[in-house]
């Protein structure tokens, strides 16, 4: 008996079961659209954590107030303005260091036409844009004439944008900010949300002593918020740490034995973390997936298994007429592979139709790869070997004549 004719009479035994090979496919189908949405899912989980660090910036430093005492009283982190524009200026200086931009935020009530929109505004200088790698979309980045001049000028994120000019080019426009007009002069390209889920394009950035002298109203003269640090490369940020920790000690006259009245924060060990956290749950989602397709293989050799017992009689006949050991195990292989290629197919078909559904719904990214399908198809077929083995072997081990007297 040749493998085609195998195939034809495997697919005829199928055809005459409708409603126990669907039920039996049924499992597979589940397991394999369960593994394909799964990963889908974690894929999007971990593309959305790595577009978040990359938006972020390389090679980054934060570097905030830390802790302060002053009169026997303590203050929490952030709680004194310790930090100052001539500090950033000193650790960009630093051999290991390329840029350093100080930072001063606060809240205010942005007006355009009848249109108003309420955000943080940040005071920046030129070098913000270089450590965060961030470009326009339109117009341009001010300038150190602007800084020093502290003109009214404003750069947007695409959401300020959006709230507040619509359709309408803002470049040219003029706006107010705490009822004071500045000049839009560039919109920034999209960067997304951070890893903390805030909107980055919800941004509004001026020059730093704009914000300094005519709308933060700064209290000490100088004085920031925090700054952004870049190191020249990821293998000299473990030396720019100790760097800036032992100057803006010396620089704040601390004492041996002192606290710092600063922190240095690493970006680039907090984004490791994320994204091996976001590559775990994507492993973890999978993981979960594929024991559904494990319960449907073990379905399939239950079903199996009944198959054979109901139809021992026209195995012992097949044998009786000359079908060898090996023509009956093919056989009940290539059924339980039919199944699971079958189901296979229709369970990625499935994931891809929930991937998207789940994506519509919820509004969550999602990935769906090649690899990801040939994975959940390639696993499907395995279990269909796997589990059909032992049905298809018990199956051609049955003796001729006892088959035939099986009733």
């Amino acid at each position: 008996m040749n493998f085609l004719s195998i195939i034809a009479e495997s697919l005829r035994a199928l055809r005459l079961n409708r409603l126990r090979t669907a039920l039996t496919m049924l499992g597979m189908i589940i397991g394999v659209a369960a593994v394909v949405l799964m990963l889908a899912i974690g894929q999007g989980a971990q593309t959305t954590v790595n577009q978040a660090i990359a938006s972020i910036g390389s090679n980054l430093f934060i570097v905030s107030p830390g802790a302060s005492t002053s009169g026997g009283m303590r203050f929490g982190s952030g709680g004194v303005q310790t930090l100052t524009v001539s500090d950033a200026q000193a650790i960009a200086a630093l051999p290991s260091i390329n840029s350093a931009a100080p930072i001063l935020t606060g809240a205010a009530q942005l007006a355009f036409a009848a249109n108003n929109w309420s955000t943080s505004v940040t005071g920046v200088t030129p070098d913000y844009f270089k450590v965060r790698e961030w470009s326009t979309e339109s117009g341009a980045i001010f300038t150190e004439g602007d800084l020093r001049a502290s003109a009214r000028v404003v750069l947007l994120g695409q959401t300020t944008v959006k709230n507040l000019f619509g359709s309408i080019d803002p470049i040219g426009k003029t706006l107010r900010i705490k009822n004071s007009p500045f000049v839009v002069v560039g919109v920034m390209a999209a960067k997304g949300q951070s890893l903390d889920g805030r909107d980055q394009d919800d941004s509004v950035f001026i020059p730093l002593t704009t914000g300094q002298r005519q709308v933060f109203g700064n209290t000490f003269p100088g004085s920031i918020r925090f700054m952004m640090v870049q190191a020249k490369s990821a293998q000299v940020m473990d030396e720019a740490e100790i760097e800036m920790n032992q100057l803006l000690r010396q620089r704040h006259r601390l004492s041996d034995g002192t606290e710092n009245d600063f922190t240095v924060r690493n970006l680039a060990s907090i984004t490791a973390v994320a994204a091996s956290a976001a590559k775990v749950m994507s492993l973890m989602l999978g993981a979960i997936a594929s024991i559904s397709l494990i319960v449907g293989g073990i379905g399939i050799m239950n079903i199996m298994l009944v198959s054979v017992t109901e139809r021992t009689r026209e195995i012992g006949i097949r044998m009786a007429i000359g079908a060898n050991r090996r023509a009956i195990l093919t056989q009940f292989l290539v059924e339980a592979m039919v199944i699971c290629i079958l189901g296979g197919l229709l369970g990625v078909a499935l994931g891809i139709v929930g991937a998207w559904g789940v994506s519509i719904a919820a509004g969550m990214v999602v990935v769906i790869t090649l690899n990801m399908v040939l994975l959940a198809f390639g696993f499907a077929a395995s279990v269909g070997i796997f589990f059909g083995f032992y049905p298809a072997r018990k199956a051609a081990g049955l003796k001729p004549v006892e088959a035939l007297r099986y009733e």
